[in-house]
């Protein structure tokens, strides 16, 4: 939490400067993405190696305390472990000598008193504040203790979660358009000791500057980002649908007035909500049955800015636009050349 992930310095660019064509500008930092870095809306900085935002920690798993937060994990659902086994020997015990048996019915009687007097009256508020901290302890260590199994499969092969799913998509664009390319992804290192080494050493300090990076013999340093800047432009292409707004909306994360579906159907996310005024035009990227996801089309002002509205909105709130946008593009293209 304290030692926090690593950050991009602001306005940090590339030592030779042609390299800057091949990694993304990031518009709040005012400077270029390091490869492996990704900007965090909450902490508001491009942090270096990002796995994710972890709200528990309030802060970023990153560069500088992936070791700390894989070991938080660990540790957490061992001492869950240890409090369950702490709470069922105290159940156990305590009701062993207040449970008779009948013929067809379990009697518990809570009146009964051991010879070893507890320090604690096991009284039925103490069982029913015991069992339900038991299930909290073991759903705890169930759900910790999966996270944990999830980070080192990726320790493993020395990726991130966010570079999990680039690798994803990358197969996906490929086989969608039948290039024939090889993606290899650049920092497995070929064994999991190496990659393991990576991120865990005796000092706690882990390798590296957290801007470059050791890489597969087949790669370089930006096979990376420009592998995210082809998906970029391939999402451009394929999923910016334009809408129109149809109705106003406040941007508030449940809105009962826009019906009891979009209500309780709410995107579980981090995510802003964007508010929208009659007539505005978004470009939307992806979206569930109720709810959508996508860029306000900004006035010029605001675009030299370097203002960006991005974020969810009602399904309802908007209308496809039915004219032909690529051939609208393509024709202010030509009346700006």
């Amino acid at each position: 939490m304290f030692v926090g992930p690593g950050y991009i310095p602001p306005g940090w660019e590339p030592e030779n400067s042609h390299e800057a064509q091949y990694l993304q500008y990031c518009r709040v930092c005012q400077g270029f993405k390091a490869p492996r870095s990704h900007h965090c809306r909450k902490c508001n900085r491009c942090v270096m190696k990002m796995d994710h935002h972890c709200p528990w920690i309030n802060n970023c798993c990153g560069h500088t305390n992936h070791a700390y937060f894989t070991c938080f994990l660990l540790l957490a659902p061992l001492g869950c472990s240890h409090a369950a086994f702490i709470f069922i020997m105290t159940m156990y015990t305590q009701l062993y000598e207040r449970i008779s048996f009948g013929w067809s019915t379990v009697k518990i009687d809570m009146s009964v008193v051991n010879q070893v007097q507890p320090l604690i009256p096991f009284s039925i508020p103490v069982f029913a504040a015991t069992l339900f901290a038991l299930g909290l302890a073991l759903g705890t260590t169930i759900a910790v203790g999966m996270l944990f199994v999830i980070q080192m499969k990726v320790i493993l092969r020395n990726k991130t979660s966010i570079e999990s799913w680039i690798e994803e998509k990358a197969k996906e664009r490929i086989q969608h358009y039948q290039t024939g390319e090889e993606f290899i992804f650049p920092y497995d290192l070929g064994t999991r000791w190496l990659n393991l080494k990576q991120v865990f050493t005796w000092s706690g300090i882990p390798k590296g500057d957290g801007i470059v990076w050791p890489v597969h013999a087949k790669c370089h340093q930006y096979t990376l980002t420009i592998e995210q800047l082809k998906q970029k432009a391939d999402k451009r292409v394929r999923s910016q649908v334009q809408y129109q707004a149809v109705e106003s909306y406040n941007g508030a994360c449940c809105p009962i007035s826009k019906g009891l579906q979009t209500f309780f159907r709410t995107p579980c996310t981090e995510e802003p909500r964007i508010p929208l005024r009659k007539g505005d035009t978004i470009l939307a990227t992806r979206g569930t049955k109720w709810w959508m996801y996508g860029d306000k089309v900004l006035s010029e002002e605001q675009i030299k800015a370097g203002d960006r509205v991005r974020g969810w909105f009602p399904r309802r709130c908007v209308e496809k636009c039915h004219y032909d946008t690529a051939a609208s593009d393509s024709t202010s293209d030509k009346k700006v050349n």
